[in-house]
């Protein structure tokens, strides 16, 4: 997992080395999220990553209607990944990444449930390994990362000693 981990902040170097364009102009989340995946691709040969994805193999994603979290996008409470790192055909879902800017002041529970969800073993086909990222104009500053539908506290605290080891986090 650490292996998988340590890519993620890869991609967030190459990411803050590149976009900060992006922040000067104060663009949505979905265009950060974007160009984030465009640099954790490189780090992933030989899988698929994708934004918003909607697919299980063939069929397309759907879930209970009435829950925190749906598959009717118009309304904002998407199950879809922001970023998916999985092999499409089989499924094969290993990372998922959900992106925050800082100054969203909406609260973070949606996307905690929707991380929850996407890697929850007794659903559907899980995504392995989930990461929520808040991000500013300079570095990340929240982190947390979820396996098997429960935050994992080790896991979370390990990601953002590395973050904040490699100077993309507040120590």
């Amino acid at each position: 997992m650490q292996t998988e981990l340590n890519k993620v902040i890869a991609a967030l170097r190459d990411f803050y080395a590149n976009e900060t364009f992006l922040f000067e102009k104060d663009v949505g989340e979905r265009a950060i999220t974007h160009r984030f995946a465009v640099h954790l691709e490189k780090q992933f040969a030989g899988w698929s990553v994708d934004c918003n994805y909607d697919r299980l193999g063939e069929r397309t994603l759907h879930l209970p209607h009435g829950s925190i979290i749906s598959t009717d996008d118009h309304l904002g409470k998407s199950i879809y990944p922001d970023v998916a790192v999985h092999q499409r055909e089989i499924p094969n879902n290993l990372l998922t990444v959900e992106i925050r800017k800082a100054s969203n002041h909406t609260p973070l529970e949606h996307d905690r449930h929707k991380l929850r969800a996407l890697t929850d073993v007794h659903v559907w086909f899980p995504y392995w390994i989930g990461v929520l990222l808040v991000l500013d104009r300079h570095h990340v500053t929240m982190s947390e990362v979820y396996v098997s539908a429960t935050l994992d506290e080790a896991q979370s605290r390990w990601f953002a000693s590395r973050l904040a080891g490699v100077g993309l986090a507040a120590p």
